[in-house]
C-alpha cells in the first residue's frame, strides 16, 4: 500500500500542475509593471490576467521554451492568454511573428 501511495505522488509529481494553450503576443514598452517593479524589456517576465505575480511559467512556442515570472496584468487584446517580454519571445522564437500559439505550465 505504502509503494503504491508512494508511486501516485511521484506521478502527481510529474505531471504538470496546469498545462494550458493559447495564444501569446509579446511587448517592449512600458514604464512600471502591474506590481511595481521597472520593466525590462529584455528580461524572462510576462503577463497575465490573473495568476499570482512571482508565478513561474515554462511557454513553449514550436518546440522551443523559456522560463518566465509572471510580474504584469494583461494581455488586454480579446483572445490573447499571455503577453511575453520581448527577452521571453526572442528566447522561445516568437519575436519575428508577434503573435503566435503557445503553450505554458505553471512551475
Amino acid at each position: 500500500m505504502k509503494t503504491i501511495l508512494t508511486m501516485a505522488i511521484l506521478l502527481a509529481l510529474a505531471l504538470p500542475a496546469s498545462a494550458q494553450s493559447g495564444v501569446a503576443s509579446w511587448y517592449a514598452e512600458g514604464k512600471r509593471t502591474a506590481n511595481g517593479e521597472r520593466f525590462n524589456p529584455d528580461g524572462l517576465t510576462c503577463a497575465h490576467r490573473s495568476l499570482p505575480f512571482g508565478t513561474l511559467l515554462r511557454v513553449t512556442y514550436k518546440g522551443r521554451s523559456a522560463v518566465c515570472r509572471v510580474n504584469d496584468r494583461g494581455p488586454f487584446v480579446r483572445g490573447r492568454v499571455l503577453d511575453l517580454s520581448r527577452g521571453t519571445a526572442r528566447a522561445i522564437g516568437l519575436l519575428g511573428a508577434g503573435v503566435g500559439l503557445v503553450h505554458y505550465t505553471e512551475l
